[in-house]
């Protein structure tokens, strides 16, 4: 009998429910998965960099020759205002879902964890910082990629960088529903392809949401890109920021609930 079997033998059913509790035991979690990562830097580093500069090269400066300006800037500026707000979510998502799931299963790596004093909540809060932390790089990498194209200037853009981080947050939380829910690998096909390719395509990422039809506007509002996108262009752009508050509250709201479910999900799948 494993020793996580014998804590979820100690545990009433009722205890999956539990509101989660933060504690610093989180930022253990968080500091393993960076010692592992350090190990893949280049090769991550590399990818952090290669696509954005793909991206703004290609779509930047060769649609954006056609198109000129939109909303009031170059394209090359609104495309890659937009394309850090995406990576962020990209990021964020895919180490919630295909990383996350490698240490929970193929590896067991949570088991190893939760033989130790550490709690489910505690691995899935540092497994968030992690994701979050992760975004955070990648946006990073795109400013600077976006700063040698001159696309963005001065240090504005630097306001940006903790609300890159947020955003990271904002799309672990749900990633690790998935996670939870998921059987193998495949499983998180039907996430990519309903939630995160509508998002990436919709979200104001490409072109202003105003040119989309009222009913599609309505429904991207309740979307967490499009808040991301909308806190993050013109922090980066320095243009005026409005709806602070709405845009981050939105975006903890998805963070926090999703963390909470993830957390229920994963101690019913361990601890059973």
């Amino acid at each position: 009998m494993s020793c996580v079997t014998e804590r979820a033998n100690t545990l009433p059913v009722q205890s999956n429910w539990r509101l989660p509790r933060l504690r610093r035991d989180a930022l253990t979690v968080w500091r393993r998965n960076v010692m592992v990562w350090r190990k893949l830097m280049l090769a991550s580093i590399t990818i952090n960099f290669g696509e954005p500069f793909l991206y703004l090269l290609g779509l930047g400066y060769g649609l954006g020759f056609f198109i000129g300006e939109m909303a009031g800037m170059p394209y090359l500026t609104f495309l890659a205002t937009g394309i850090v707000a995406a990576s962020a979510m990209q990021t964020a998502t895919f180490e919630a879902m295909y990383s996350v799931f490698t240490r929970m299963v193929p590896q067991n790596t949570f088991e190893a964890q939760l033989a130790t004093p550490l709690e489910v909540e505690d691995v899935l809060a540092g497994e968030m910082l992690w994701c979050a932390s992760k975004a955070l790089l990648s946006g990073i990498a795109i400013l600077i990629v976006a700063y040698l194209l001159g696309a963005v200037e001065g240090v504005r853009p630097l306001l940006a960088i903790p609300v890159i981080f947020v955003v990271g947050l904002c799309f672990a939380g749900p990633a690790l529903i998935m996670t939870a829910l998921s059987p193998n690998y495949d499983f998180f096909v039907y996430y990519q392809t309903l939630a995160l390719t509508p998002m990436f395509l919709l979200c104001g990422v490409f072109y202003p949401v105003d040119t989309l039809p009222s009913v599609v506007q309505s429904v991207i509002q309740l979307l967490p890109l499009a808040h991301a996108v909308m806190l993050v262009r013109p922090l980066i752009a320095g243009l005026e920021v409005t709806n602070v508050l709405l845009h981050i509250a939105v975006m903890l709201a998805y963070a926090g609930v999703g963390y909470y479910i993830a957390v229920v999900l994963v101690r019913r799948r361990l601890l059973k």
